[in-house]
């Protein structure tokens, strides 16, 4: 899987550019921290020119040109993205398995042992906080689902809002009792169906949004938007099985972006966000 920043240019030449310009710079710093990480994890093509330029105001992210003419290889991309999500959990076995051999530990990559990223990243402009924790739980209702909500609140005093939040927050506990213990995955974290492609190499992703997280927590955004067929979930489940209670999780999971999505552009997602809390509550 190529992971690369979509191109908007239509240029002969195979070194064309294209600008991703922004106000906010930690915008800018979660594209290009999102982009490397995933980039070192999977150990393929990197990109060629990668560039970053800012003045006062203005930040700029300088990516090679992609031509997205590729065949579609759907099994293709849920193979590589559960090898993605496997990673981490890859480097902790090999980790503990080098601790039998003197000197081993220190030759062994180092995995990932918390939840969070080096960095805040960006799912649209919001940034989302990304202190390390833990505990995924704590760390998705505190960093990504009360987050959003408070903000809500703040802007809207939604009534509605005000009234299941505390039901269901009550009620994310049970959604995690048959997980075990959920190994820190890298995940692209806005991956829906506008962030992906194909080009001649196959699959490429864009946009990320990227930290540590559940591997579940990919699902989420997938499901709210669609635009992934049978046969990219069959091929990721493959290398990565359907855990118990996934379905109730994968909700919650999309539950953040609908909120997301209401912060970002206004009450059209309101229904959608409520309709998932009362299933949930």
């Amino acid at each position: 899987m190529n992971v690369r920043m979509l191109s908007v240019c239509s240029m002969e030449n195979s070194q064309a550019w294209k600008l991703f310009i922004v106000q906010k710079q930690y915008v800018h710093q979660s594209q290009s921290r999102s982009l490397r990480t995933i980039q070192q994890l999977l150990e393929i093509t990197k990109i060629k020119s990668f560039k970053s330029i800012s003045d006062s105001n203005r930040h700029c992210l300088v990516t090679e040109y992609i031509d997205l003419h590729g065949s579609s290889k759907p099994s293709q991309l849920g193979r590589d993205l559960a090898r993605m999500h496997m990673h981490n959990a890859f480097l902790l076995k090999e980790k503990e398995r080098a601790s039998s051999f003197v000197g081993g530990q220190e030759k062994a990559a180092e995995p990932i042992t918390q939840f969070g990223f080096h960095v805040p990243t960006c799912c649209g402009y919001l940034p989302q906080m990304n202190e390390w924790c833990d505990d995924w739980m704590n760390f998705f209702v505190q960093n990504r689902l009360k987050y959003q909500i408070d903000m809500l609140l703040e802007k809207h005093g939604d009534r509605d809002m005000l009234s299941l939040w505390p039901q269901l927050e009550r009620k994310i506990p049970t959604f995690f009792k048959d997980t075990g213990n959920i190994v820190p995955a890298l995940v692209h974290g806005d991956l829906w169906s506008g962030n992906y492609s194909y080009c001649a190499d196959g699959p490429v992703v864009f946009d990320p949004a990227s930290f540590y997280a559940h591997s579940e927590y990919e699902l989420g955004i997938m499901k709210m938007f669609g635009g992934f067929g049978s046969v990219v979930y069959s091929a990721y489940h493959e290398i990565i099985p359907k855990a118990k209670n996934i379905q109730k999780r994968v909700q919650l999971y999309e539950l953040f972006h609908h909120l997301n999505h209401w912060n970002h552009f206004g009450s059209g997602y309101k229904s959608g966000t409520i309709s998932i809390m009362y299933s949930l509550s």
